[in-house]
């Protein structure tokens, strides 16, 4: 029962920053004939905001990952008859019943079955059937953690980090996030990845954390996939198999709803970074990641209508984007001018379009 993983760490963009000035042939992610622009430091001033108040402007409801996939998931293949013995108890939690659960569970707890001390802990801690209670939910953790259980040493890392039911202890909780991430947990090892880069700065910790993002990416995590493919597209001394998979990973993170991955992917396909450039599938990624609300997205997504890449030109759907990255604090003199240059009827057509536009 893990839980999501936190987005990538300052510390792994710091360190992708270090290797990005490190010099040419290095920093992958913007190649030198980029067709797209980079936003400007332009002063908010410089931009007509009389022409972009609107009193009907309301915040998007947010979206579901599922809403905003790129591509079909394929159809699961079909389950292998289970013949090993049934967990009732897991068994009672999956169908919701929580306190049968719990009741199937706790004397196979206390006679210490690691699993069933992660399910009385999984219980406690959100208040399932039962008043949450974190400070035991971390002490079942705790045992179960003890007794080599891998999502409850991850959970119960978390929790000793946090200081959450039990006191603050970051070398105890880092112990147990390296046991878990060594025993499989792909939450885990994101989670160690995004330690040994914060403990290592620079190209060292990446190197270390690289083994452990790989894992967790085979295992699903989106964030993982993405960090695979950077590292894939920016460290030296790779095999040249790996690096010829960067652009495989970021799509794999794009598909899997990444807005991030939906921007990267869209730039490395315009600019032809880790493949051929595709223009059209380009545009369509950024398009996604725009509509998402990537308020980068959306101002490249603006360049792209401008200069007519990987789509007809369009000035007001241009203009709409850049308002709406523009609104968010995003300034670009270049597609300033290009606004400030258009007729007065499409101006307001595309602050009507940004008006009513809502993230889906």
């Amino acid at each position: 029962m893990p839980i999501p993983p936190a987005r990538l760490s300052k510390y792994f963009l710091a360190s992708m920053a270090v290797l990005a000035a490190a010099g040419p042939g290095i920093a992958l992610a913007q190649a030198p004939d980029s067709v797209i622009s980079q936003p400007g430091t332009a002063p908010a001033s410089t931009f007509r905001t009389d022409r972009l108040t609107g009193e009907d402007v309301k915040p998007s409801d947010g979206v579901g990952v599922f809403d905003r996939m790129g591509a079909k998931l394929p159809d699961l293949p079909p389950e292998k008859d289970y013949k090993g013995p049934i967990d009732e108890a897991y068994g009672a939690y999956q169908r919701g019943y929580y306190l049968t659960a719990m009741d199937r569970a706790l004397p196979r707890a206390q006679l210490g079955d690691p699993a069933a001390q992660t399910l009385i802990g999984e219980i406690l801690s959100q208040g399932l059937g039962v008043k949450k209670d974190v400070k035991n939910a971390a002490f079942w953790y705790g045992k179960a953690a003890e007794g080599g259980d891998a999502a409850a040493m991850f959970k119960y890392a978390l929790m000793l980090m946090e200081g959450e039911g039990v006191p603050r202890d970051k070398v105890k909780a880092d112990d147990y996030m390296r046991k878990a991430a060594e025993a499989g947990n792909p939450s885990a090892e994101f989670n160690w990845a995004q330690i040994l880069v914060a403990d290592n700065p620079g190209e060292k910790g990446l190197k270390l954390a690289l083994p452990f993002y790989e894992k967790s990416a085979e295992q699903g995590i989106a964030d993982s996939q993405y960090a695979v493919a950077q590292l894939y597209a920016t460290l030296k001394d790779l095999p040249e198999e790996k690096k010829r998979l960067a652009r495989e990973w970021m799509a794999r993170a794009a598909r899997a709803g990444f807005d991030t991955a939906q921007l990267d992917l869209g730039i490395w396909l315009v600019n032809g970074v880790g493949g051929p450039k595709d223009y059209v599938k380009g545009f369509e990624w950024l398009k996604l990641a725009a509509n998402g609300g990537n308020v980068a997205a959306q101002n490249k997504l603006a360049h792209l209508y401008v200069n007519a890449i990987g789509t007809a030109p369009n000035p007001v759907e241009a203009a709409k984007w850049y308002v709406l990255s523009r609104r968010a604090g995003l300034a670009d003199p270049a597609l300033e001018d290009f606004y400030l240059g258009i007729e007065d009827d499409q101006q307001k057509a595309a602050i009507e379009a940004a008006n009513k536009f809502r993230r889906r």
